[in-house]
């Protein structure tokens, strides 16, 4: 798929952040706020991923597929707590260098692929898995339902996905609107509510979890300690862009604590086909 230059600018954001990530230091950080240290680029913390292995019912001989995957979290640590297989997708290859080196590290007992590939365009056959996550990937990517439509193709027909998402809360306009984009992910805005994207994409939504609060305390928590490691951000990334990442988490509890942005977790199994 071609991008455009938002979306590019977003890829190369990221690849900024996984050079960052491979810090001893960022670890500490993300030890601190999400209990991993993985070089996590979304806001899954440990709890949630720990509820994550048996909601998806993983276990040997299960394969999963995790979308955006970054440098493998959680992904690598639900195949070690599950020993299920796990194919680990994204498109900037820092992040896959990362996750491959920490798949040799963590020895699970199931296979590990990794393959650079587009989440609307999956290069795996029909019905190819048991399970699929992302978290936090969709709000960072223009075309969602080419994400959900293609996850739909490659799972099993008893399969499961299971994926966390920031949106703007419904119905704002005016200022809120702004101050709603303003402090959430680059594509946060969607053209139709997450529930009707997934009936569309063929999905039936068995539950929906809002993860609000959590969300929001996970950001104070970065906010809590960032200026602690104002050093170690500005030795990779240049001054403008430590500076647009601070300004960026606080845009982000403003916008929560005003109630214009939510985190919710979906979970889904794929609609019969008649």
């Amino acid at each position: 798929m071609s991008r455009d230059d938002d979306e590019q600018a977003v890829l190369d954001r990221f690849q900024r952040r996984y050079v960052l990530a491979k810090s001893d230091t960022m670890r500490e950080l993300e030890r601190y706020v999400c209990g991993c240290d993985y070089g996590a680029t979304s806001w899954t913390t440990q709890d949630e991923a720990d509820q994550m292995a048996q909601a998806l019912d993983l276990g040997p001989g299960k394969r999963l597929l995790d979308i955006g995957s970054g440098a493998g979290w959680p992904a690598l640590y639900l195949a070690k707590q599950s020993g299920c297989d796990v194919v680990l997708t994204d498109v900037p290859l820092q992040g896959l260098q990362i996750a491959r080196e920490r798949a040799v590290e963590d020895t699970t007992d199931g296979a590990c692929w990794i393959s650079v590939a587009d989440g609307g365009a999956l290069p795996f056959r029909d019905a190819s898995f048991d399970a699929v996550y992302h978290s936090d990937v969709l709000c960072c990517l223009p075309e969602k339902a080419a994400v959900l439509d293609s996850c739909r193709r490659v799972v099993c027909d008893d399969g499961r996905m299971l994926f966390t998402v920031i949106s703007v809360t419904p119905g704002l306009q005016g200022r809120d609107l702004d101050q709603a984009l303003a402090g959430g992910p680059p594509f946060v805005e969607t053209a139709a509510p997450y529930p009707d994207l997934i009936r569309n994409a063929g999905w039936d939504l068995v539950s929906a979890t809002d993860l609000t609060s959590e969300y929001l305390a996970t950001v104070r928590r970065v906010l809590d300690r960032e200026d602690d490691f104002r050093a170690e951000i500005s030795r990779v990334l240049d001054d403008q862009d430590a500076e647009d990442s601070m300004a960026k988490r606080h845009a982000t509890v403003a916008a929560l604590e005003a109630g214009l942005l939510r985190r919710d977790l979906f979970a889904l199994t794929p609609r019969a086909v008649a």
